[in-house]
């Protein structure tokens, strides 16, 4: 093992920071007179003992020499894809997603571990010295890599964590892919919106409307129009299938969260009823909180999954806009020193992995963020190391301990 010396402690002890901010909120959200907190039986007690076992999982995952992870990285990635295809027939359903296994009164769920995993998966194909992301069967088995478990997440279904499936893709962006993908990716994704904001009818109207009069400049400036003709083609077909998965595809609650969101609806007891308490505690926070179990939103135990994907909330309403503030700040020294050192990193694949790291921490603290102050559907993402939940806190651990493993050997190329 590398000395310690060479580990990245600044890391740690901020990820330690964030866990223990997550213990003191859920602490303050589970609380109730004459209950045991400590208690198995109580999501703090819990959240707790999960710790105390990530925090051993951390000091096992950075003994074994990090070669050992690259030779198995592509055994255990199928391992989980056989795990994630087993689930969809002897899972347990839990809120609606078929995403869960139970032993012994403990819930494991397979798609929070495939995220490290496919992380070590992408980085170990992508740093093979034949792999060049220029070329296309490169690009191909890229795409499967990542698409695969995201696949069959939606299948089970499970939104919102095939959403930060796609954070992997950002990673292929940063390491060469041609900026082409991304481009259709925006326009894919704005396209969308504006459909669901304006109507498939009106959308249809300005898109044909902007596309005639681009083809009839080109014509008189003498410019070929056939890739304006199939740009016109491939849109008003988006357009049309962007109507169809919207109204025959997405469940009524999926229609419902887009159309709160984009204030094409406002209801704050039915399904904007969280957002809508979440941002109530926001406001009652203030600048410096109401104090430490004295939140009333969180007393009066008026948001649902509170102690999970809501917890920033309680972090508004209890520390206020101070406390807000500092946990943000956090997570964003923590992604930016992980930047700022994987810049250094000479090796493919331990840069391309630590990479996969920030976008993966990002997409979550962003969408939770997001989703708790009301800019982002409710789509169930965790707060990385703060909300409760043993498999994301495990996924999470057995992550950063990749990275701070893979730091610490920074000076080795093989």
């Amino acid at each position: 093992m590398s000395r310690i010396k060479n580990f990245d402690i600044i890391s740690c002890i901020m990820v330690f920071s964030l866990m223990s901010i997550g213990l003191i909120n859920i602490y303050s959200v589970t609380y109730f007179e004459g209950i045991d907190a400590f208690s198995l039986n109580n999501f703090f007690g819990k959240q707790l003992f999960f710790c105390i076992i990530c925090i051993l999982v951390f000091f096992v995952s950075i003994i074994p020499n990090i070669k050992i992870y690259f030779k198995y990285a592509s055994l255990v990635y199928i391992l989980m894809i056989f795990l994630l295809v087993l689930v969809l027939f002897f899972g347990n359903e839990i809120n609606g997603s078929k995403s869960w296994f139970s032993i012994a009164g403990f819930s494991f769920q397979p798609s929070e571990f495939m995220k490290p995993i496919t992380a070590l998966s992408l980085a170990k194909f992508l740093s093979n010295v034949h792999s060049d992301i220029k070329k296309r069967s490169i690009q191909f088995y890229s795409f499967l890599i990542i698409s695969v478990p995201l696949l069959l997440i939606i299948i089970q279904p499970d939104p919102g964590t095939s959403l930060i499936f796609l954070s992997f893709y950002l990673v292929l962006y940063i390491v060469g892919l041609p900026s082409i993908y991304m481009n259709i990716f925006v326009a894919l994704i704005s396209i969308f919106l504006l459909t669901i904001l304006f109507g498939r009818d009106n959308i249809l109207i300005i898109f044909c409307s902007i596309f005639f009069l681009i083809i009839v400049v080109g014509l008189y400036k003498g410019l070929s129009k056939s890739r304006f003709i199939y740009y016109a083609i491939s849109s008003i077909i988006f357009i049309l299938c962007v109507d169809f998965i919207f109204n025959k595809v997405f469940e009524q609650r999926h229609r419902d969260r887009f159309n709160i969101v984009l204030g094409l609806e406002k209801d704050n007891r039915g399904i904007g009823y969280n957002t809508n308490q979440s941002q109530l505690a926001f406001k009652s926070g203030g600048i410096l909180g109401e104090g430490f179990l004295k939140g009333s939103q969180t007393k009066g135990d008026f948001i649902p999954e509170q102690h999970s994907d809501y917890i920033f909330a309680t972090i508004g309403e209890e520390w206020g806009f101070i406390g807000s503030v500092l946990t943000i700040l956090i997570f964003s020294l923590l992604l930016l020193r992980i930047i700022q050192r994987t810049s250094t990193q000479r090796n493919l694949f331990y840069k391309i992995y630590s990479y996969c790291v920030v976008t993966l921490l990002f997409f979550h603290f962003s969408i939770n963020i997001s989703m708790v102050i009301g800019i982002f559907p409710s789509v169930g993402i965790p707060l990385p190391f703060i909300s409760y939940g043993g498999s994301s806190m495990l996924a999470f651990t057995i992550l950063f301990a990749g990275y701070i493993k893979i730091d610490s050997n920074k000076k080795e190329r093989w």
